[in-house]
């Protein structure tokens, strides 16, 4: 949504704009920018309330060079290099180093020894000020480039803002302390293994009818929560586009997008070519490319491509762990945007979604700090194991998050397409560093400190993972962060109940509880298909045959509801060629067994490891192109692209 969609609003001659300010006046005079370029960066200026400095580089009218240039001489300053900023020494002030991030500013010592501040937004500072530590509006003013004055800033406070970033989370809300006494862990699970392994030797058929019977009740409580969001998503109907106006209201929200990158040079190239196509106002666009300091090579393939200036890359330096959240606590500080989005480096969103999410929360009450859009894949039809995970993601985001959102339950996050008021994000203390599925840990803490999540009606494609090994390693990572955070909240159970209210509390156990015993304890129930055959049950000697047939007719009825919210979810324009798929999904779900086992080893052995997904595989399938999605929006907006 630059100022060609402008354009749909009315000519710049009726359109609302501000008056020329003194820099583009200085650019006029000197003849390096038109008046009619001028009007139309002040209809952009007037809707957006951007500096003007950003509009004229968002929107290719001037280089940075010559901004940069312009902003000097109005200021009366010098324009440092990259070089001269790094000759100048620091001065330490008594605030945090995030205070001077957020306003771009490098305090120093001037070549003569005068306290002097590097600005790299000096078109900003009159709203700094207040925020600073006082007299600092006295110093010396000189002018660099933001990219500079950031990387300057984080080389000068590397230890702090590191620190910062592996322990934002209070320490009752994290799992980073299972790592301070591995060995009296190791020896308590061991004893607990040991426990067990006695009580199924001196006792195996009342410890296998134990067994039985909680992965059985687990299963009924599954197949009741599925039920009970299933009507509420069938009876309420899809999630449907945010009403309360035909366009944004002025002046739009400045949106920060976070989109971590590790090894992935194989995806660099298309991912610029999707983010592209985003048309929310690039002058309000801040696209954050998260990359690890250790990850040479992928610095090295976004360095040969030529970012716009709305795209840019920060570097999280090296340390423990290594995984996407903390390097997103990261970057977090970096951040200019008041909403703040997650995209992953296979994601390929629609291209109004900003300005469909930017709609959702100005409609939106505050207590609506996040919002989850809706997840699909593009590589579909490549195999099997594509369509069984696109037929999964449907059922899961198309039905049972919205199921559970209208039921009035908290919700786990989805990884990416999610997107957060800044402010209450960095008030819980952004993500969790040592949990490897972030998300999910996100989406409860926001709901026991009084938060909601609300769905919106936008599409993101990824890339389904369609190698076995490969998608056994990433539901691993899954279902390893569950089992955490699950411990996690259960530390002070009462306390838990409290904060989110019973609804929420007994909703939270159905969820996690039947959804981590299902897939650790599926082969238990599995064996229910000896009774079908008419074969011999482990259980014949304790349990009469009628009731083992009746509770296989119970399993059978159990699993015709699962198959029915999977046809459900893929009927939609775009994945009915998935309805004859639906009926294999029982083969499907083996596979989440063995990622469980490998879940729980790693959670004893390992619980910090992050096991890489790999992106990539599918490049050859080209990702649909950017629309709206008929089976999440019910309606289509007039004009949706316009501001007025």
């Amino acid at each position: 949504m630059g100022i060609s969609e402008l354009r749909l609003a009315g000519s710049p001659g009726r359109a609302k704009t501000e008056p020329a300010g003194a820099l583009e006046l200085d650019l006029i005079r000197r003849g390096v920018l038109d008046a009619e370029a001028a009007a139309h960066a002040g209809i952009m200026k007037a809707h957006c309330k951007a500096p003007m400095d950003r509009i004229l580089l968002a929107e290719n009218m001037l280089d940075r060079d010559t901004v940069l240039a312009a902003q000097a001489r109005l200021n009366r300053s010098r324009l440092l290099s990259r070089v001269q900023v790094a000759q100048l020494s620091p001065v330490r002030l008594d605030c945090a180093p995030q205070l001077l991030i957020k306003h771009l500013i490098l305090p120093v010592r001037d070549r003569d020894g005068v306290l002097a501040i590097v600005a790299g937004a000096p078109d900003e500072l009159d709203t700094a000020w207040a925020h600073l530590p006082s007299g600092l509006d006295q110093a010396r003013l000189l002018v660099a480039d933001r990219g500079v004055v950031l990387d300057r800033l984080a080389e000068i406070y590397r230890d702090p803002l590191t620190a910062a970033a592996q322990a934002r989370v209070p320490d009752i809300e994290s799992c980073r302390g299972w790592g301070d006494h591995p060995r009296r862990r190791l020896l308590l699970i061991c004893g607990g293994l040991a426990l067990v392994a006695a009580f199924a030797l001196l006792w195996p058929l009342v410890f296998l009818a134990c067994l039985i019977g909680w992965a059985a009740l687990t299963l009924f409580v599954s197949a009741g929560l599925k039920c009970l969001a299933y009507v509420a998503r069938m009876v309420r109907g899809p999630v449907a586009p945010v009403t309360g106006g035909r366009g944004l209201k002025p002046p739009l929200p400045r949106v920060s997008v976070l989109v971590p990158l590790f090894r992935e040079t194989e995806i660099a190239h298309a991912l610029i070519a999707r983010l592209t196509q985003l048309t929310y106002p690039k002058c309000l666009l801040d696209v954050v490319l998260v990359l690890e300091e250790e990850d040479a090579l992928t610095r090295q393939t976004l360095a040969q491509i030529d970012l716009p200036p709305w795209i840019r890359a920060v570097v999280v330096p090296d340390g423990h762990p290594r995984t996407k959240p903390r390097a997103m606590n990261y970057a977090l500080d970096f951040c200019e945007g008041e909403i703040v989005g997650i995209f992953d480096a296979e994601d390929a969103p629609e291209a109004d979604q900003i300005t469909r999410v930017a709609r959702a929360f100005q409609a939106a009450p505050p207590d609506v700090v996040c919002l989850q859009g809706v997840l699909d894949y593009y590589n579909a039809r490549q195999n099997w194991l594509a369509r069984c995970f696109t037929i999964e993601y449907a059922a899961w985001f198309r039905m049972m998050l919205p199921g559970m959102t209208r039921l009035g339950l908290a919700i786990p996050l989805g990884g990416t397409t999610l997107y957060f008021r800044r402010a209450a994000l960095e008030e819980l203390g952004g993500w969790d560093a040592h949990n490897v599925t972030e998300d999910a840990d996100l989406g409860f803490r926001l709901a026991r400190h009084g938060y909601r999540t609300d769905m919106v009606a936008t599409t993101t494609h990824e890339e389904a993972n369609c190698r076995p090994w490969a998608w056994v390693k990433q539901r691993s990572r899954w279902l390893k962060g569950y089992m955490t955070t699950y411990l996690v909240h259960m530390r002070a159970p009462r306390v838990l109940h409290r904060q989110l209210g019973p609804w929420r509390f007994w909703g939270f156990q159905a969820h996690f509880l039947s959804a981590l015993s299902q897939v650790l304890l599926a082969p238990l129930l599995w064996s229910f298909w000896l009774v079908l055959f008419g074969l011999p049950h482990p259980l014949d000697p304790v349990i009469a045959r009628p009731v083992l047939v009746g509770a296989t007719a119970l399993f059978l009825a159990v699993e015709a509801i699962s198959l029915t919210i999977h046809a459900s979810a893929v009927t939609g324009r775009g994945h009915r060629h998935l309805l004859p798929w639906v009926a294999t999904m029982p083969l499907y779900w083996p596979l989440g067994t063995i990622a469980a086992y490998k879940a729980v080893y790693e959670l004893i052995a390992k619980p910090f490891f992050w096991d890489k997904t790999c992106h990539g595989l599918s490049l050859s399938v080209a990702p649909p192109p950017p629309r709206r999605d008929a089976s999440v929006s019910v309606a289509r907006s007039d004009n949706a692209a316009k501001l007025t």
